[in-house]
């Protein structure tokens, strides 16, 4: 699952606002999981910059002409938006318990983070739910793609615009103009290329409105 949603995160649509940038992997994962999420976006041409774990870690995992491919990350690449097939990596400590890893991640993202939309990929829901309330972003999501953080796909019809505001009204304003909100999604390996009209192709659940004259 983490390969198929890190592909479509990143791969899908890269100059897009929704496609991932940086990937925080617990350190536990590094010997498991990391690799063939590494493996298949080198295999897609997304260059990667790691961290000095990480990149360890891959160096005796990949083959070595995709060891080869590894960069070192800089501090910048954690708060770059590349628009580009580049990923950067950071590993996040394992600590004395889980919920304290979480943290470590979460107060990485709401630092760094362009507060647009961010993804845990965890199979404990404990971790999750702690995530989802935890990061402050207009999107938050558990085990799907974030190239799912878009307008139509939430059936809102044509999407004019983004933003990660938390205050945007303007003129006389009553309690729900008071109101905002952030997107909680909670998937089962969701992604966004799989829908689509034609054969094979997965449909949104979004119905057509009659449009009401005068």
């Amino acid at each position: 699952m983490a390969v198929k949603i890190m592909i479509d995160s990143k791969v899908g649509y890269p100059a897009a606002c929704n496609a991932v940038e940086t990937l925080l992997v617990d350190q536990d994962a590094l010997t498991t999981i990391l690799a063939p999420v590494a493996e298949a976006l080198l295999a897609k041409g997304v260059s990667l910059r790691c961290d000095t774990a990480s990149k360890c870690a891959l160096k005796e995992k990949l083959s070595s002409s995709q060891a080869d491919l590894l960069q070192d990350s800089t501090d910048v690449d954690y708060d770059t938006e590349f628009l580009d097939l580049v990923l950067a990596i950071k590993t996040i400590p394992s600590a004395s318990s889980p919920e304290s890893s979480v943290d470590e991640a979460i107060a990485h993202i709401n630092m760094h983070s362009s507060k647009h939309t961010d993804v845990i990929l965890t199979s404990s829901r404990q971790i999750a739910e702690r995530f989802l309330s935890g990061v402050d972003s207009a999107g938050v999501y558990w085990n799907a793609s974030t190239r799912l953080a878009d307008g139509m796909r939430y059936g809102f019809g044509t999407e004019v615009g983004i933003s990660t505001n938390k205050i945007h009204s303007r003129g006389p304003v009553g309690l729900e103009g008071l109101t905002i909100y952030k997107y909680l999604i909670r998937g089962r390996g969701h992604v966004a290329s799989e829908y689509f009209e034609g054969e094979g192709g997965k449909m949104w659940k979004h119905l057509n409105l009659p449009l009401e004259g005068n």
